[in-house]
C-alpha cells in the first residue's frame, strides 16, 4: 500500500531514537501519512544487534513505544507522551542492515492519557512486530530541562520523500 508522506516531524539531538548527534543511535526519522498515521523509518546497524543477523528485541521495543508515543504529534503538536503501560508481540525476526519501518496510530485518546498501536514492517510487507500502548499527555516542560525545544528538538533537514510503501500495514 503507497501512503504519501505529508510532513516529517523533528529530530533530536542525543535521543536513542532520532539524535541526529548520537553516534550509538538508530537515527530514525518520522513522517505524518496522509491517512493521519506516523511512520518511523530506521536501518538498524551491527550495533544494534541482539543474535547475528537480526535486531535486538529491546531496540525493537524501543521503536515501536517511540513511534506510537510520537503519534500524538500528529494533531496535538504540543503534546507529548510518557509510557505509562507498553506491550509488545514478536512475529518474526527483524533483520539487520535493511531498512525498517514502524507505523504508529492513536486509538483512544482522552484529555491526559492516549492509546496507540503499531507495528514494525519489514521490506516485503510482513509484520514482524505489533504494539500497544498508554501514554501520559505532558508538556515538554514537564518532562525536559529548560530550552530543550530550542537546543535539542530540531528541524529534520533530509530531503522529505513523496510516498512510502506499507503493504500489510493497518
Amino acid at each position: 500500500m503507497r501512503r504519501e508522506i505529508k510532513s516529517a516531524q523533528n529530530v533530536s539531538r542525543m535521543c536513542l531514537v532520532c539524535g541526529v548527534q548520537n553516534e550509538a543511535g538508530l537515527k530514525a526519522r518520522f513522517f505524518v501519512l496522509d491517512t493521519g498515521e506516523l511512520v518511523g523509518v530506521f536501518d538498524p546497524r551491527e550495533e544494534h544487534q541482539g543474535y547475528p543477523g537480526r535486531v535486538h528485541g529491546g531496540v525493537v521495543a524501543t521503536i515501536l513505544d517511540e513511534t506510537i508515543g510520537r503519534a500524538v504529534n500528529v494533531a496535538e503538536t504540543e503534546t507529548w507522551g510518557v509510557t505509562v503501560e507498553f506491550t509488545m508481540r514478536f512475529r518474526k525476526p527483524v533483520p539487520l542492515d535493511h531498512e525498517v519501518r514502524a507505523v504508529g496510530r492513536i486509538t483512544r485518546d482522552s484529555r491526559r492519557i492516549f492509546e496507540g498501536t503499531g507495528e514494525i514492517v519489514l521490506a516485503d510487507g510482513s509484520v514482524a512486530a505489533e504494539a500497544h500502548g498508554k501514554y501520559l499527555k505532558m508538556p515538554i516542560e514537564d518532562i525536559a530541562t529548560t530550552g530543550f525545544s530550542e537546543t535539542e528538538w530540531l528541524t529534520d533537514e533530509l530531503p522529505l520523500p513523496a510516498f512510502i510503501d506499507l503493504e500489510q500495514a493497518r
